[in-house]
């Protein structure tokens, strides 16, 4: 009986695809009015969260993230949802990246790279970045244990535009491999998730400490791949404009957490930013540090916030793509 409702799930999420974009938006409409006022899904972490991220916010700017976020996180769903019936060409409406060269030099240049990202506006459809790379890009994935139905199906979208998934734990040598020519690889991580809870990099982020996956530093120390963090921004409902920002070039000559760090630091501006787009709905402080946990001091001066700021400034202006 499970594994037949898991299949029915899928089969009408499929069907729900083929509805237009006004249609799905106005269910999203509806959506978000049961599961802010009526369920209220994940209220309490989701209040709890932005509580503890922004100690200095009133309970009223606390209520209006707070319902930004629900009108954002179903938007999202139905965008995601649409993604099953979405070609490159369709896509390429939605979702513009902004300096793609700053990556493909790299192509040429015989050298890998490591993209991070983070749950920030429609990760999903950041798949159809592989359109305009000349790397061939691996996204890696959290295995879905209990639902395999699930993890196929999600999985198949985000390969339809030529990307491969590639599951957490096989990431790291896949990682290692990323300089193998002749086609190079771009390892794609959504890496603000939360790790298991004996992760051993842990800082602050948003007022609490934090911990991090070690992977994204140990990957590029080996390698000593360029590291790049990849902005969604929101232009309007429905379509996104990416940029990319050069975390480091040199990675191996950067100490021992300059990696994380940077990725931190930048993630943290943009979350300050426009708070509503991020995914507040995850327990992403479950776990508390131990004692033996290094807590590692996080960056007195951001080397990015110029240019993050400026970022934010310039994507803003942008009225549609």
């Amino acid at each position: 009986m499970k594994t037949f409702g898991q299949k029915l799930t899928i089969a009408f999420l499929k069907a729900l695809s083929y509805l237009p974009f006004l249609v799905l938006y106005l269910l999203s409409d509806i959506f978000y009015v049961l599961v802010f006022y009526v369920i209220g899904y994940r209220k309490k972490v989701v209040f709890q969260n932005l509580k503890n991220a922004f100690p200095e916010k009133s309970e009223k700017e606390i209520n209006e993230i707070s319902r930004k976020y629900y009108r954002h996180f179903c938007d999202i769903t139905v965008e995601t949802l649409k993604m099953h019936r979405l070609p490159i060409e369709q896509m390429r409406k939605h979702v513009a990246f902004k300096n793609p060269e700053v990556l493909n030099r790299y192509f040429h240049e015989n050298k890998g790279i490591i993209v991070l990202c983070a749950h920030y506006n429609n990760w999903e459809w950041n798949s159809s970045v592989q359109s305009i790379l000349d790397h061939s890009l691996l996204m890696v994935y959290s295995p879905m244990k209990s639902n395999p139905y699930m993890e196929k199906y999600m999985v198949g979208m985000r390969e339809q535009y030529g990307a491969k998934g590639t599951p957490m734990n096989l990431a790291p040598r896949a990682g290692l491999s990323i300089n193998s020519g002749p086609d190079y690889n771009l390892l794609w991580l959504a890496a603000d998730q939360t790790p298991p809870s004996g992760a051993q990099y842990w800082t602050t982020f948003l007022n609490q400490e934090t911990p991090f996956f070690s992977g994204p530093q140990k990957i590029a120390s080996k390698t000593d791949s360029p590291v790049f963090y990849h902005h969604i921004h929101k232009v309007k409902r429905g379509q996104y404009l990416v940029e990319f920002i050069e975390i480091n070039s040199n990675p191996k000559n950067d100490g021992k957490h300059g990696v994380l760090l940077d990725y931190v630091d930048i993630i943290e501006q943009v979350i300050k930013g426009q708070p509503e787009y991020w995914l507040w709905s995850h327990r992403r402080w479950k776990h508390k540090r131990k004692d033996d946990q290094e807590l590692i001091p996080r960056n007195k001066y951001p080397k990015f916030e110029k240019q993050v700021d400026r970022m934010l400034k310039e994507l803003r202006e942008v009225k549609s793509i």
